[in-house]
């Protein structure tokens, strides 16, 4: 495990320039799918295991491993492995890493396609699964007693709860468990868990770290064993490779997230204050600095619960810089009404299932000016209160 280090010297890395040639401030794009050797023998070597050459672009490239070696010593760990999506990077890693008769003991409120994957491959394939609170991670040292494999984030999805992760990787080495954690909330910037214990860190790279929603991909970081066992099982043989323009966006991504997390936490505590002091507002769902051991700020994700009164649609239809819209860690400002997003086609009961009030709204605050989006926001709150007769388009 690498040495932690401070946000100074986090900034200062994530500026550096990873992989580069001829003077090139940004690593160079190798955009091709195979790489020649000049020689014979130096094919033989390679093919043999004997180089590290770069020989196929699905699983070896020069830009991914420049942006992989900037999310490894972001993390602090020993390495780390592209994907082509955030799903992509929890398959890889969840199939490499267990077989039919494992059981996995999940975070409630875990990602939603996370849960679908969960139910939907594994169990069918024989994996058993079980999902319990933060607290019983923490509390209960007994629950991962016979299980494989823990799968965690810290906040959750939608309601945002938060564990001690170096409390129940405790518990898991106690037990032989391996511990597997989405960061994606929290970045490298907020939270290094791998520092705590926990084995595997991966992220939806297409959040925070991409941050600029124009790429989605995934990441791995790990001991450099366990990357290797995703770079020999999963990384090849499903295929789900990091392409190099993808890469060289998400390097760019990294160089900026120190800067970017700092303007999304601002803007975030300035919500969760007035939000707070509302008649309006029944909770917020935002944890702070720490409000655990080991997080270090707070993400421009949250959500918010509100009371009876307020109507969501007429909320989201009079917001301007708001968008309605999946995903987050961009520029621009989401909300995602939580009737709306646990909705699938085929499925019923979603928000109960999750334990989610249709009341609740997901926001992903952005990168506008902060004063701007509490405007836009305050303002369609007074619209959303009125009756539904009521004109929506004063200001």
């Amino acid at each position: 495990m690498v040495e932690r280090r401070d946000d100074l010297e986090m900034a200062t890395l994530l500026a550096m320039t990873y992989g580069t040639d001829a003077g090139s401030v940004t690593p160079p794009i190798y955009q091709t799918s195979l790489f020649t050797f000049d020689s014979f023998e130096a094919f033989e070597d390679r093919m043999a295991g004997r180089t590290d050459q770069a020989i196929y672009t699905r699983v070896q490239n020069p830009t991914v491993a420049a942006f992989e070696t900037m999310v490894a010593d972001a993390e602090a760990g020993e390495a780390a492995v592209g994907f082509a999506s955030g799903m992509a990077a929890i398959a890889s890693t969840l199939f490499a890493f267990l077989k039919p008769g494992d059981k996995i003991a999940c975070i409630e409120h875990v990602y939603p396609d996370t849960y679908r994957l969960f139910e939907r491959l594994l169990r069918p394939f024989g994996v058993e699964i079980s999902y319990h609170p933060p607290i019983a991670f923490e509390d209960d040292p007994e629950l991962l007693d016979g299980i494989a494999l823990a799968y965690l984030e810290s906040p959750s999805s939608v309601v945002f709860e938060v564990m001690d992760l170096a409390k129940v990787a405790g518990h898991a080495r106690h037990h032989g468990a391996l511990t597997v954690i989405d960061n994606s909330w929290a970045s490298p910037i907020f939270q290094r868990p791998l520092s705590s214990g926990i084995d595997i860190v991966l992220h939806s790279a297409s959040k925070y770290i991409g941050g600029h929603s124009d790429t989605v991909a995934g990441v791995v970081v790990s001991s450099a064993a366990h990357i290797e066992r995703l770079r020999d099982l999963t990384l090849p043989l499903l295929g789900g490779k990091l392409a190099p323009f993808e890469a060289f966006l998400l390097a760019r991504g990294m160089r900026t997230l120190s800067a970017r997390m700092r303007q999304h936490q601002a803007t975030a505590n300035l919500f969760v204050d007035r939000l707070a002091a509302r008649s309006d507002v029944k909770a917020v769902y935002s944890p702070g600095v720490n409000s655990v051991p080991g997080l270090k700020g707070r993400s421009g994700l949250m959500s918010v619960e509100f009371n009876d009164d307020i109507d969501i649609p007429r909320l989201a239809n009079a917001l301007r810089l708001f968008k309605l819209g999946v995903s987050w860690g961009g520029f621009e400002s989401l909300i995602l009404p939580a009737q709306v997003a646990l909705a699938q086609v085929g499925e019923e009961n979603s928000l109960q299932r999750f334990g989610v009030s249709p009341k609740l709204v997901r926001l992903s605050l952005g990168l506008e000016d902060s004063n701007d989006l509490w405007e836009d926001f305050s303002t369609a709150l007074e619209h959303a209160g009125k009756p539904a007769g009521a004109r929506l388009g004063a200001s």
